[in-house]
């Protein structure tokens, strides 16, 4: 081999070829940012559109689907999603991942600006906004005070803290709830109002009037210049009661005479608890782009400058923070790559037995690792789990090419060689099988850089990091490595009595197993029908395995959704609520959980007042007996008796993929009427319910909200001088609230909101008793001789999924119900209970399984082709890399065994593990062959070539097959954040590494000696081309006849 040949004769040279790949990654890594996983953000468009006053059934008629019609069409379109609610409407665009999000943005503007026109005069223009997928807060910050009230704490969050954090590199905006901002209500009496002929927009009229500052010019003189200001601007509940709203004869009607007005919150329809104790928290939202770790060091260094100027009696903690779930799975990773490196240097020190020899290989762990950096740093990537994970498996990986070129230099110096040239003639004999192998390990590994979806993403930089480390170890074994061995290696000590005594046990172990082989080729019918067996037990046992997504992990912090009927009042969902805090209070009090967040009624995503939302956080990992799991488990049959609301827990996906718990599973129906789907809703829900392992099904379509429907009679009031713009907004002032104007108090500026008394609209009737003014005769006119109200029952948001009318039914699997169950069980209840046009496709994490599962079998299947055909590219013939594929089911029955017996179901990771094995086990087989070849081309007859070749080879190959095996020991035995998922990939390396290594030492040499016979060696048509070259220079053309059977042929 040049690399080895030029290398050991330049040893300078190949020591300053790896120190400059460790030069490299050193740079690369300090550039490095550190995440959880790789950024994967879909491109999300948003179009929002405000129709004020318009019911749910006409914005979905004149705005979303006129939107959704023009948008469609659009290059790169994944789905289309839209809600329309009562006055307004929004359209979600997914795109594909590989279009860039600032072009579709562009498009959807574009597009946007051409249905203008067609909308409703009335409705607003619509507003096109990019969407950060991953809108969740990052992290919580609560604030509780023992002197101040929700109210002051907000004004003290808004004064003090807000603008410093929306400062904070990184930070896209601060959600606030428990938020109650001051705010000066004035509540209409209407029976005053009434009696003083004052309507809504006089009052409105009044406000806006008085409440104004404006310029009043300047003053100048020949030295000086005064701008004169006119102050009219209104601070406290006196002044805006005192002003005069008209004028009676000599009487003066002023706002306080019909209303009361007094400073109070501007809005009460929620709720934020911190362990039952009323608080307000502050929600970090970053931007798609940020680092949510380098974010959380920020925040932390802002609240400990805050923390200095607290005022007396109040906290402020951090209660939720991802940064730390981060922090802790990447130190649990280092961790296990730290124990990696020790045990496969023990393992490569017990066999090799020398220092010296031990250090040789060794040195390609950091060499290799450091350069990998450098790779990850020049393509964009981050450090993250994934890439961590695969340094792991690459610590029992990146020894094992050195370790054959270690093992076959000493074995050569053993038999008598100098070091110099054992280590040359040693490179040489085996570089084509470093080669080989290390070929095949990248074509494995490859296929996962070309998967596009989100979990393609996901795996890029896990594939790219290990395909840099694999070839680094590759180029260190033939450059450093056959350099070390000629410096380093020498005979070994005879006083050396490990090594005395540790060679007879290696020895005896080898002519054990050439006995054991010999037995086995002369029994064939018995190992083929081993062989079969073990590939009928991976078909069964894999069959047998349940499957998810990803493992659930331990993230120490779970959500419970609390969702009470439609119509429910805030004060109802609250006792509901509360309820489920006093379920969880014992394990407050044992230590299970540390904090408990309430958000009542939280209002993102469309959560009213019959919604909740409680964040649940456990003790660190090593501070508690019990994991998240086992919590939630305990507690789904005692929430499930909540009595008035839907209580259902979620546990956070794996991956870091949002959308819904892990535990939970989403899908869609779609068609042509809303009455139809609520059929299709009924039914389906009906029937899964008889399952009994999927609760809380809940559909984001409910018919049964109580709602008033006002109808205006427009030619009385036409008649009487009454606008329906003016019965429209007076209702809105009396029976919601109408914000004016604004006030200044101490320097911030606060909302002046008008609404009706709470007694006054408690009861529908409360509608008719409300008047309005009459532009023909002045006069007031009672709203109940111009309305007429019905009470019904109607949806309170329509859904569409790709333009066609649909219900989303989300429900949470019970405790050992799989992801991949539970589609099942969804597809059998839509095959027997839904008619044949009634269309269904999952979301969420339904969605991201199914779509992973297809893409990861597409990964196998051109993992094993690639693998074949590289195989036979470099045994230049399709029998050779047939004989080594084969060893491939051996050790995934080995993998596949070791998820049964651990319980582990089939997952993104342990798919990742059986992909690895294909290029693991087949290392361990081009070994045996590459040897038999050579042997064969040396004179030796089939049998007898592979019975020596695979005791040869039988130290390297226990050696590197151990050293995989304990390097992925430390995943497979992890503890702390992160344990399940490492576990899933550590347990199936370990278990289809040990089984696949046992077996393929008998199948693979049988499989060689029934099907290798008369296939020609890789270098035969050379040399037959050197042998005629040679005839025909000796004798000429007339007797350079090519002898017949060519040149290469093996004496068998």
């Amino acid at each position: 081999m040049v690399l080895s040949d030029v290398s050991i004769q330049r040893p300078v040279l190949a020591f300053v070829l790896s120190a400059v790949l460790v030069v490299f990654g050193l740079l690369g890594y300090d550039s490095l940012p550190v995440r959880e996983l790789p950024r994967i953000d879909p491109p999300i468009v948003s179009i929002d559109t405000s129709y004020p006053g318009a019911s749910a059934e006409v914005v979905d008629n004149e705005i979303t689907e006129r939107i959704e019609s023009v948008v469609n069409g659009i290059e790169g379109i994944r789905t289309i999603r839209s809600r329309s609610r009562e006055g307004n409407s929004s359209v979600s665009i997914e795109f594909e991942l590989t279009r860039d999000i600032d072009g579709a943005a562009n498009d959807v503007r574009d597009r946007v600006s051409r249905v203008v026109d067609n909308l409703p005069e009335e409705a607003d223009p619509p507003e096109v906004t990019k969407v950060d997928s991953d809108s969740q807060p990052i992290m919580w910050i609560t604030l509780t005070s023992d002197r101040m009230n929700q109210l002051e704490l907000t004004d003290y969050v808004r004064r003090y803290y807000l603008d410093t954090l929306n400062t904070v590199p990184g930070v896209a905006s601060i959600r606030i709830s428990g938020r109650r901002d001051f705010a000066m209500r004035v509540w209409l009496d209407r029976d005053a109002m009434a009696a003083r002929g004052v309507t809504v927009r006089d009052v409105e009229t009044a406000i806006r009037r008085e409440n104004t500052e404006l310029p009043a010019g300047r003053i100048e003189s020949s030295q000086r210049e005064f701008t004169v200001r006119t102050d009219t601007r209104l601070s406290t509940p006196g002044q805006f009661a005192a002003i005069v709203v008209r004028q009676d004869g000599a009487n003066l009607v002023r706002i306080g005479d019909v209303a009361r007005v007094e400073v109070g919150p501007r809005d009460d329809r929620g709720d934020f608890r911190l362990n039952g104790i009323q608080a307000v928290g502050m929600g970090i939202q970053r931007q798609s782009t940020a680092n949510t770790v380098e974010v959380s060091q920020a925040v932390h260094a802002v609240l400990n400058q805050f923390r200095a100027s607290l005022p007396p009696g109040m906290t402020l903690e951090v209660r939720q923070d991802d940064a730390v779930f981060i922090n802790q799975s990447i130190y649990e990773v280092f961790h296990a790559i730290g124990v990696a490196i020790l045990l496969v240097v023990l393992v490569v020190w017990v066999f090799l037995r020398t220092v010296r020899a031990t250090v040789i290989p060794v040195v390609a762990i950091p060499v290799s690792l450091v350069a990998a950096f450098g790779v990850l740093a020049l393509l964009g990537y981050s450090i993250n789990v994934l890439t961590l994970l695969a340094f792991v498996l690459a610590v029992g990986l990146v020894v094992d090419d050195a370790i054959i070129v270690v093992e076959n230099a000493a074995r050569r110096i053993e038999e008598g060689e100098p070091p110099l040239l054992a280590s040359f003639r040693g490179a040489r004999q085996i570089g084509f099988a470093v080669i080989a192998t290390t070929l095949v390990l990248l074509a494995v590994i490859f296929p996962l850089t070309m998967l596009d979806n989100e979990q393609g993403r996901l795996l890029r930089e896990f594939a790219v990091a290990l395909m840099a480390a694999v070839g680094f170890s590759c180029a260190v074994a033939l450059t450093l490595s056959p350099m070390l061995c000629s410096k380093l290696l020498r005979v070994h000590d005879e006083g050396n009595r490990f090594f005395t005594a540790t060679e007879k046990v290696f020895t005896g172990m080898a002519d054990l197993y050439g006995r054991a082989l010999r037995a086995a080729l002369g029994a064939p019918v018995v190992v083929l029908t081993l062989f079969a067996a073990t590939v009928g037990g991976l078909v069964v046992t894999y069959q047998s395995l349940e499957s998810e997504l990803a493992p659930q992990e331990d993230r120490g912090v779970f959500r419970i959704s609390v969702q009470t009927p439609e119509g429910a009042t805030l004060d109802f969902t609250d006792r509901e609520v509360k309820a489920v805090e006093g379920l969880l209070e014992p394990y407050l009090a044992n230590g299970d959980v540390n904090s408990i967040l309430t958000i009542l009624a939280p209002g993102w995503g469309g959560a009213g007042v019959n919604r909740a939302m409680l964040v649940v956080r456990t003790p660190p990992w090593d501070e508690r007996s019990r994991s998240v799991d086992e919590i939630v488990a305990e507690l789904m049959p005692k929430l499930s008796r909540v009595p008035g609301a839907r209580v259902y827990p979620q546990i956070p996906s794996g991956l870091g993929l949002r959308g819904g718990g892990s535990n939970q599973i989403q899908f869609v129906l779609r068609g042509n009427t809303y009455e139809e789907l609520a059929e299709w809703r009924d039914a389906i829900i009906a029937r899964l319910q008889e399952y009994g392992t999927i609760s809380s099904l809940v559909a984001d379509y409910d018919e049964t909200k109580p709602q008033l429907r006002v109808q205006v009679d427009r030619d009385r009031a036409s008649d009487l001088g009454v606008g329906i713009s003016d019965i429209g907004s007076t209702l809105e002032t009396m029976m919601a609230e109408r914000q004016v104007t604004r006030y200044l108090d101490r320097g911030e500026e606060y909302d002046v909101v008008l609404r009706a008394e709470a007694s006054q609209r408690s009861n529908p009737r409360d509608l008719s008793n409300i008047y309005i003014r009459g532009s023909k005769t002045d006069q007031l006119v009672p709203l109940a001789n111009l309305i007429e109200i019905n009470d019904i029952a109607g949806a309170t948001e329509l859904n569409r999924y790709d333009r066609l009318r649909s219900i989303t039914i989300s429900g949470t699997l019970e405790p050992g119900l799989s992801m991949g169950e539970a589609i099942d069980m969804v597809r059998a209840a839509a095959t027997e209970m839904l008619p044949p046009e009634a269309q269904l496709a999952f979301e969420g994490a339904a969605r991201q399984q199914l779509e992973a599962s297809s893409s990861i079998f597409f990964a196998f299947g051109m993992a094993l082709l690639v693998a074949f055909l590289v195989l036979a590219a470099q045994f230049e013939n399709f029998r050779m890399p047939l004989i080594i594929i084969l060893a491939v089911p051996l050790a995934l029955f080995g993998g596949v065994l070791a998820m049964a017996v651990t319980g582990m179901t089939d997952n993104i990771y342990t798919q990742i593990g059986l992909i690895l094995l294909v290029g693991l086990i087949c290392k361990n087989a081009i070994l045996i062959v590459e040897f038999a070849n050579q042997l064969r081309d040396e004179g030796l007859v089939m049998r007898e070539a592979v019975i020596e070749a695979s005791k040869l080879r039988l130290r390297p190959i226990l050696m590197t097959s151990i050293a995989t095996v304990f390097g992925a020991l430390p995943l497979a035995l992890a503890e702390g954040a992160g344990a399940e998922s490492r576990m899933a990939i550590g347990w199936v390396i370990v278990g289809g590494v040990t089984i696949g290594t046992l077996l393929s030492l008998f199948v693979t040499p049988l499989l060689y000696n029934l099907a290798a016979q008369g296939v020609q060696p890789v270098g035969a048509i050379r040399r037959r081309l050197q042998d005629l070259d040679s005839q025909y220079a000796e004798h000429g053309p007339a007797t350079g006849q090519e002898p017949r059977g060519g040149h290469g042929a093996a004496a068998e």
